[in-house]
Parts: C-alpha cells; structure tokens; sequence
C-alpha cells in the first residue's frame, strides 16, 4: 500500500518533469500549485529522493530567492550549477543570477 508521502512525491516529481529547460521553480511554487502551500520542505525531500532518476530535473529547484540550497544533494562539488548552467542558466556564488526572468511559476503557467 502507497503511503500519503509516497503519493506526494509522486505529484512533485510530476510537476517538476514540466519545468522547461533554462528555467527555474522554488520548492514552495511547487507545494503552492499542489495545495500544500505550507510543505515546501516536503517538495525538497522529493527532490532529494529524485536523485538518479534522470527524468526528474532536480536541478531546476531552488530555494524562493533563488539559491541553489539543495546543491550538496547533487554527486561532485558543483553539479547542480553545471547542469544549470549547461541550460543557459546564469550561477554566481551559488544563487540563481536572472531569478526573477527565468522563474517557472507552474500555479500561472500550468
């Protein structure tokens, strides 16, 4: 039998499959479209439970300000920055650069 966690993180991992390339989206954007406005923390530990599943762009969460706090989940020292930047996305010092014109809103734009 699925638990309520499981099935939960069923639902983050599908929105965070929509997330298009070269964009970005925060754990409590995710939480908000899913009704639980208040698990943002949640929708990180799916992320965290995303890792090595490839069809689970993880990398594309961030923090509401745009850092890239779930970095040290990612195998080698920069691999989150790496696989953003590899999409266009702009890194300094850890934190998303044009957060506001790249941020993914799946409660407007889904």
């Amino acid at each position: 039998m699925k638990t309520d966690k499981q099935d939960f993180f069923k639902k983050v991992h599908r929105v965070a499959r929509l997330i298009p390339e070269g964009r970005v989206t925060s754990y409590g954007a995710i939480a908000e479209y899913l009704g639980a406005k208040s698990s943002a923390r949640v929708v990180g530990w799916a992320m965290n439970a995303a890792h090595g599943d490839l069809s689970i762009p993880a990398h594309r969460v961030v923090n509401r300000i745009g850092m890239l706090s779930g970095k040290h989940h990612f195998e080698g020292t920069n691999l989150m920055q790496q696989l953003l930047e590899s999409e266009g996305v702009l890194v300094k010092e850890h934190q998303v650069q044009n957060f506001k014109e790249i941020y993914w809103n799946p409660c407007k734009e889904l």
